[in-house]
Parts: C-alpha cells; sequence; structure tokens
C-alpha cells in the first residue's frame, strides 16, 4: 500500500491536472477525463457535448487559474493518481438543475461531485482520502453541511464518479434520499 498524499489543486498543479487526466489506462484506453475535464456538473444539456473535449479543458484550466475551481488532487509517490471536485452547491449550474437530485431544504450546501483515480490506483484507499479531505475542505471553508450523490456498490462503473454510498457512509454521511439511480447523503459540519 503506498502512501496516498493529498493536495489541493491550484494553478502550479496544472500539469498534474491534465498528466493525471489524459494518462491512459493499463491497456492503453482513453480515459473519460480527456474529454469531460471535470465538466459535467458545471455544464448542461447539448453544450456539455457541444464543448466535449479541448473546450472544457480550457474552462477547467481557466477554473484553477483564477481560483474558482474547487478541486483536491491525490498523489502516490509523487505521482498524480486520483481528483476529487466540490464546492458549493449553486456553482454547478447541472446539478441546480437536476428535478431527481433537487436540494433537500435551503441549507447552504457543499457538494462533492466527482471523483476520478487512475486504474492503476484504484482500490487502494486514494477516493476515500480523497472524501475525507473534501469534508475537510468544507469544513474550512465554512460550509454547515456537505453532500454527496453516490450509487449503490455494483452499480454500473460508468456512473461511480460520483462514488459508492459505502465510502461515504464509513465516512459518517447519512442517507438523506432516493434520487433514482443517486442517493443524495449528506453530514453536518458543525
Amino acid at each position: 500500500m503506498r502512501a496516498i498524499e493529498i493536495e489541493p489543486v491550484d494553478v502550479e498543479r496544472w500539469d498534474d491536472v491534465a498528466t493525471l487526466f489524459q494518462r491512459k489506462g493499463p491497456r492503453g484506453g482513453t480515459p473519460q477525463t480527456d474529454g469531460c475535464w471535470c465538466q459535467f456538473w458545471r455544464v448542461r444539456g447539448r453544450a456539455w457535448w457541444d464543448r466535449h473535449g479541448a473546450r472544457h479543458r480550457r474552462a477547467l484550466r481557466e477554473e484553477i487559474r483564477t481560483g474558482e475551481a474547487t478541486a483536491l488532487l491525490a498523489y502516490a509517490d509523487g505521482e498524480p493518481v486520483g481528483w476529487c471536485r466540490s464546492g458549493p452547491r449553486e456553482g454547478f449550474d447541472r446539478l441546480e438543475h437536476s428535478a431527481k437530485l433537487s436540494r433537500v431544504d435551503d441549507a447552504e450546501v457543499w457538494s462533492i461531485l466527482c471523483f476520478y483515480v487512475h486504474a492503476t490506483a484504484k482500490r487502494q484507499g486514494v477516493a476515500s482520502a480523497l472524501l475525507d479531505s473534501a469534508v475537510d475542505l468544507a469544513r474550512a471553508r465554512g460550509a454547515a453541511f456537505v453532500e454527496g450523490y453516490p450509487v449503490r456498490e455494483g452499480h454500473m462503473n460508468i456512473d461511480a464518479y460520483t462514488g459508492y454510498l459505502s465510502m461515504f457512509l464509513q465516512a459518517g454521511f447519512e442517507e438523506a434520499r432516493e434520487a433514482g439511480r443517486r442517493i443524495v447523503v449528506r453530514k453536518p459540519l458543525s
């Protein structure tokens, strides 16, 4: 088991983000991150598909450059192996307009939306370490609640980019509502 270090994403870490998002898998496949660039929750409808690839990459780079992106990188032996995106819920247009993932109440919420762990680092605690750090970051930024939108174990892997329910429950989250293929989970931070 390699030691995992978690660092906040800033402009100096852009090259590490790009390396992680473009690194081929063990069988040579291109990861979904090389097209999405963690813009799925920020852009909805046809605009997401129209911007897939280079335009999403530019958007994420600009978010990081301006400090708008709230994200974490996981490193193992100095190599970037994982990513987690979070932030105030209202900053994610697709989430705010989702019928199934609608707000539980009017409380201000920090959302933990997206995880990416490179195939060579899966099942080594990377996503859990990112989740713990994302909760700490939300607390440090003054959030009263933090939410996640995981899937249950055994669900199709393509949807697991929001994490698995068991990981959130182990981190002290509680189920707030069923939401189709996802579950809204929540944790108070005060």
